[in-house]
């Protein structure tokens, strides 16, 4: 008997198992559908996973080469390379069991299989075999399948050799050479987690920086540090094969018109993502795409097919698991009635994981001059910072770029420890519209990492006290 529906869910990662669970609270009768466990990338092979290794190398690292400015010494200092795993892959099983737990709980339905189209208001639902297993209609359809590693045909995943990120995060064996294709935040968190156990590094980017979204002096400063660590970064290569040659792999680059050929155990490649947008029927109810992405209204997140959305990874970037959720929410409130302003896509944080941690908001200073503003720029060092040389963590800075004419906040870039965190004021204080008179006049606690944000405000103005 085919089950009927207000709103219907294809798809449970981020964005669409937060939709499901808005949708529960708004009243709606609502179903997800996913093949694979709630979550989707973030949680069961993405987000979560990726920070529980990260978080065993850098305990790891600290005791290594650090422990003894703490006056901690330990002999024979050794890890386990399948129990870091093993615990990684525990975490993400245990996390995705909650989100299964949570949409019970708000009296959302859920169906395990792979959902596709067969009319704009009605979807199958097929088991792994290909089978037909369940059917539902609803009044409204929101797609939210995410996106899947992008593959070129130069360089051929068999995810044995040449891997993806997947891969990459459950392999039996620590390799002893890696080469990393693509130093997005992907790239360079593997490079981080790897090069901190042993194995020898080497990152490959076509562009002329490592995490070249980032702020210049940032992601300059990330690359001097990834260098000390041992890793090579080659900027500005093209790579033009990658092979598997016997128990090993080859990749030949092109960099500044001379080509080379590295080896290495395995090759990740990390050279972005792409829309999953193949074998829901998308095509059968005329649902539009761009570049491989589902084309929205990015203030409903409505298709051209009126009723069916379409939220997170699959609509393009920013591919971030919380422009996802909040596109989720977005949307389903707008189908209940309730007026938001559209989701401010320039004032999205961007973090990465490594040591020094990365994250950003907002426009780099080069953007802000191309757009036409005079700028005040400000940097606070964390070796100024009281706390971060309590904690032994004087690495980094944080820069602020404000306009010269009012005072408004145009981007936040931080480099150091706890930057992710740290982030989250400068993406509220850019929300709320405050200036650089305004963050500096904040009082912040002492000691704490977080009073380099007011400190790189003063700076600005020509008033900082610890610099």
């Amino acid at each position: 008997m085919q089950k009927q529906y207000e709103i219907a869910i294809l798809g449970g990662g981020p964005g669409g198992y937060v939709a499901a669970i808005r949708a529960g609270q708004l009243g709606f009768k609502t179903v997800v559908i996913d093949k694979d466990n709630l979550g989707g990338i973030c949680l069961n092979w993405g987000c979560i996973p990726t920070k529980s290794l990260l978080k065993n190398v850098e305990i790891y690292d600290a005791v290594k080469n650090h422990g003894k400015d703490f006056g901690i010494t330990a002999k024979e200092l050794t890890f386990d390379f399948s129990k870091i795993i093993q615990r990684s892959r525990s975490i993400s099983e245990r996390i995705s069991k909650n989100v299964e737990l949570l949409v019970k709980k708000n009296k959302v339905d859920r169906i395990r299989g792979f959902g596709k189209f067969i009319s704009k208001n009605q979807i199958d639902v097929f088991d792994d075999k290909g089978r037909k297993i369940d059917s539902v209609k609803a009044g409204k359809v929101i797609i939210a399948t995410g996106a899947r590693p992008k593959m070129v045909p130069s360089i051929p995943v068999d995810r044995k050799t040449i891997i993806t990120s997947t891969e990459a995060m459950t392999l039996a064996e620590q390799p002893k050479e890696m080469i990393i294709i693509g130093a997005g935040a992907i790239g360079i968190e593997f490079a981080y987690f790897y090069s901190v156990l042993g194995t020898k590094v080497t990152v490959v980017e076509m562009m002329d920086n490592i995490l070249p979204v980032e702020d210049k002096e940032v992601s300059q400063a990330l690359a001097r540090s990834f260098k000390k660590r041992g890793i090579e970064i080659l900027t500005g290569a093209v790579v033009e094969k990658a092979e598997v040659k016997g128990k090993k792999a080859e990749v030949t680059i092109s960099v500044k018109g001379e080509k080379k050929k590295l080896t290495a155990d395995k090759v990740l490649s990390s050279i972005g993502v792409t829309g999953n947008v193949d074998g829901f029927g998308l095509e059968k109810i005329g649902v539009e795409l761009y570049k491989n992405h589902i084309k929205v209204n990015k203030e409903t997140y409505e298709t051209n097919v009126p009723g069916v959305y379409a939220i997170g990874d699959v609509i393009g970037p920013p591919w971030l698991a919380h422009v996802a959720s909040h596109e989720g929410i977005h949307c389903i409130e707008g189908i209940k009635g309730i007026k938001n302003k559209p989701i401010d896509y320039n004032n999205i944080p961007g973090c990465t994981y490594c040591q020094p941690q990365v994250a950003s908001v907002g426009y780099t200073e080069e953007k802000a001059k191309e757009l036409g503003y005079d700028v005040k720029v400000g940097k606070f060092p964390f070796m100024a910072s009281g706390k971060a040389f309590a904690v032994g963590e004087r690495e980094g800075f944080v820069k602020l770029i404000f306009d010269a004419k009012y005072g408004e906040l145009l981007g936040a870039h931080i480099i150091g420890a706890e930057a992710t965190e740290l982030i989250a004021e400068a993406v509220m204080a850019r929300e709320l519209e405050a200036t650089g008179e305004s963050i500096m006049k904040t009082i912040h606690a002492h000691p704490t990492l977080s009073e380099a944000i007011m400190e790189a405000a003063a700076q600005a103005y020509g008033e900082a006290i610890h610099i």
